[in-house]
């Protein structure tokens, strides 16, 4: 069983005028509320996603919540800082795919409380679903409807590739035409290099144990050099890293192997990481499902500690449970310059501020203006245990910091 370290109280203890401000914030909508947070708190919660630059750390996850253009604009409208596209399974210019058994419609989603090893009781959506289940030429119409959104709102599309066997070879050529077609649709839309996430989805996770460590190396170590190669122009590339059914060591070797300061690894940035995976839940007449709560940002944070004096050698995009403003901050001091979420927006609407906002809203305002947990809370803490009182801060200081500070 792991246990992180946890830099942060559970709650926030600010000045008494801060946290007046807070409470009053947080019990209305707030108009432009990276502004207002600004102007109010002398505090800039912007960051980074790759190269794009976010006006908060807060994105939406690959999933059953990115798959059409409404959500996209939800998500835009809402307030979030970027979009990941639910994940689409590499073809070949022949239609066809190595991994076509990835490709399930289930969309059925069950939101449970759940109580970690180490107490902590949080929630995690189930699903049996998989990647995309249409074709490619529907998801490049999809990409095409999300990123005509609004020219400036970040939406990354996500990938999963052909992943061979020991001995098996890559299907190059799914590797060349999906990403080719990808940039071709991204260059019609945005200047830059094309920014691409490739996921490593959970249930990898089931794979035999023989041989699963050289497997998993080797797919981490391949993919991105084989992605970079399919196509003539740069591509800003994202890799998801897995979280295993191997002994949680082997988590933090995969952490220091490709994010310590050693590493050559092509990935441009990590996400880190997919959910854990229970091979013996059943769902919907399935067994073997994964499934996120504080047993995943336990094991999360921890594996991260590998890296933690150093910081990661290449930007990280947290994900598990980013359940409050708190959470995201205990990644950041570990070095994540955003965090992706997908149950938070499925949790009941209780566990948001009573508001008269959408779903979306209610999260991004319960992650920024909690008084107790909230990223401008948190913040607010911080900047006072530095002793820089009302000095000018940001989300992103706290991504450099020596995390040990905080500690009393």
């Amino acid at each position: 069983m792991v246990k992180p370290h946890y830099f942060l109280p559970q709650e926030f203890l600010i000045a008494a005028d801060y946290q007046r401000a807070l409470q009053e914030d947080y019990a209305q909508v707030v108009q432009e509320p990276e502004n207002h947070i600004r102007a109010r708190y002398n505090i800039d919660v912007s960051s980074y996603y790759g190269p794009i630059k976010i006006k908060n750390p807060f994105g939406k996850s690959s999933g059953q919540l990115s798959t059409n253009k409404s959500q996209v604009v939800s998500d835009m409208e809402g307030g979030l800082g970027f979009t990941v596209l639910k994940t689409v399974i590499a073809e070949g210019q022949d239609h066809s795919s190595k991994m076509d058994e990835w490709k399930i419609f289930a969309p059925k989603m069950t939101v449970e409380k759940l109580t970690s090893r180490n107490g902590e009781e949080g929630y995690s959506v189930t699903w049996k679903g998989r990647g995309w289940n249409k074709s490619l030429e529907d998801y490049l119409s999809f990409v095409d409807e999300a990123l005509s959104v609004q020219d400036d709102y970040p939406v990354i599309p996500s990938v999963k590739y052909h992943l061979p066997d020991l001995g098996e070879d890559y299907k190059l050529e799914e590797y060349m035409y999906t990403t080719q077609k990808l940039l071709e649709v991204w260059k019609k839309h945005r200047d830059g290099e094309l920014v691409l996430e490739k996921d490593f989805s959970p249930t990898l996770a089931s794979t035999d144990m023989a041989g699963q460590k050289e497997r998993i190396i080797s797919w981490l170590r391949d993919v991105p050099r084989l992605i970079k190669q399919s196509v003539d122009e740069p591509i800003h590339l994202g890799v998801k890293m897995m979280n295993t059914t191997i002994a949680d060591e082997f988590q933090r070797e995969l952490v220091r192997t490709f994010l310590g300061p050693d590493s050559t690894w092509l990935a441009d940035f990590a996400v880190c990481f997919n959910r854990l995976f229970d091979p013996h839940k059943e769902y919907e007449g399935k067994v073997g499902v994964a499934y996120g709560g504080y047993d995943l940002s336990d094991r999360n944070l921890w594996a991260l500690e590998e890296v933690i004096e150093e910081k990661p050698s290449r930007p990280v995009s947290a994900t598990g449970n980013i359940c409050s403003g708190k959470m995201m901050l205990e990644y950041a001091l570990r070095g994540a310059l955003n965090g992706q979420m997908h149950t938070f927006f499925q949790i009941p609407q209780t566990e948001y501020a009573q508001i008269d906002a959408t779903r979306t809203q209610k999260a991004v305002h319960e992650l920024l203006f909690n008084p107790q947990r909230g990223l401008v809370a948190g913040l607010i803490y911080i900047r006072e245990i530095l002793g820089k009182g009302s000095e000018p801060f940001t989300f992103l200081e706290v991504t450099d910091l020596d995390p040990f500070l905080l500690m009393k």
